[in-house]
Parts: structure tokens; C-alpha cells; sequence
């Protein structure tokens, strides 16, 4: 793992506008949709804390190795461990590249995976199972969201175009996976469907 950590805010040149963000939405929207290539990985030791990495092992018990998720996080089930539902999340590439610009400020938004891939409802839904590396994961019902977070580090437009219309209807956010076999994800690994 590297230990670069990204600034959070990120250090982008400038928020983009809902017109840069409309104006790529062909674009992201055009993402493969069987196999997409993994261009960035993150773990989040703790919060407001990113560092990129190469790989990353990802296990049933403990999702992300090293990521925060393991400590606890926002949601946890009813013995008050951390849900498995949200133990990996999962950001299309084109997306983020289009609201942050170069690599080293994708990490911000707090997304462990971005791959190039579409990650709509209508090819990815929930239940489905992919191979990510090694590694398989189910994809989940739980909703990711733009938060306050986002708009801090990327701009209010940002997360409108992620968050409604064709964004939200997209999840363009977003999804979140359960390990169910446990692996390595390395950067430029492909995730594909499993049938």
C-alpha cells in the first residue's frame, strides 16, 4: 500500500458545473457493462483519512483490510458489528474522473473501488455477484448517497448530479458489495459479472 494520503478537501482546480457534469454524462453512461477495469483502489484507516493503493485483500470478516469499515462505521446490525452490506464501496470511474479530475483526488470520496463499469440498477442489480481479482463479491440493496461530505469536497453541483435524475436513477454515487470470497484486488484487475 502507498502511503500517500489525499487531502481532504481534495485539490482540484476548481468544482465542476452542472453543465461540465451533464455535458459527461453520454460519456460515463457509455461504461462497459459485463467487465470494467479497476483504475483506483482506497482504504480509509480512519475517518477523513484516504490512502491509494496498488492492491488491497478484502475479506468476508473484515471487508477492506485495513479500512476503517472493520472498526465500525454508520451502519451496523443489531449486535452492533459493522453491516456487511456496506463492506465495500464501489465507484464508477468515469464518474468521479469527471467531477475530480486527475486520480490523485478521487480518493475524497470515500469509495474503496472505482472501476470503469456501469453500475446501473438495470445491469447491476442487487444480488448480483462479481469477480473482482481473486475476490467475489454480491452487490447490496443499501443505498449510497451524496452526503454534506461531498459537497464539501467536490461542490453542491457535484452531488445534485449524482443524487437525482439520471445520476441517482444511474447510481451514479454509487453501490456498495459483501465479500463472499475472500481475495486480492489489485489496480487494473477487471470486476465482472458472475452469471
Amino acid at each position: 500500500m502507498q502511503n500517500a494520503e489525499a487531502k481532504i478537501p481534495p485539490a482540484t482546480d476548481r468544482f465542476r458545473s452542472r453543465e461540465e457534469l451533464a455535458a459527461a454524462l453520454d460519456h460515463i453512461l457509455s461504461s462497459p457493462a459485463d467487465e470494467g477495469v479497476v483504475r483506483a483502489l482506497v482504504v480509509r484507516p480512519a475517518a477523513g483519512q484516504r490512502q491509494m493503493a496498488e492492491e488491497v485483500t478484502v475479506s468476508a470478516q473484515g471487508g477492506v483490510h485495513g479500512d476503517h469499515w472493520a472498526k465500525g462505521c454508520w451502519l451496523s446490525t443489531e449486535d452492533g458489528a459493522p453491516h456487511p452490506d456496506v463492506q465495500v464501496c464501489i465507484m464508477n470511474a468515469r464518474c468521479i474522473e469527471a467531477i475530480a479530475g486527475a486520480a490523485e483526488n478521487w480518493a475524497a470520496a470515500g469509495d474503496n473501488v472505482f472501476v470503469d463499469m456501469d453500475l446501473s440498477p438495470a445491469n447491476l442489480p442487487p444480488g448480483t455477484r462479481v469477480a473482482i481479482g481473486t475476490a467475489e463479491l454480491i452487490l447490496t440493496e443499501q443505498p449510497h448517497n451524496g452526503c454534506q461530505n461531498f459537497i464539501d469536497r467536490y461542490g453542491r453541483d457535484a452531488c445534485l448530479f449524482v443524487n437525482m435524475g439520471p445520476g441517482k436513477a444511474n447510481r451514479l454515487r454509487g453501490i456498495y458489495g459483501r465479500v463472499v470470497r475472500d481475495g486480492t484486488i489489485r489496480r487494473g484487475d477487471v470486476m465482472r459479472k458472475i452469471p
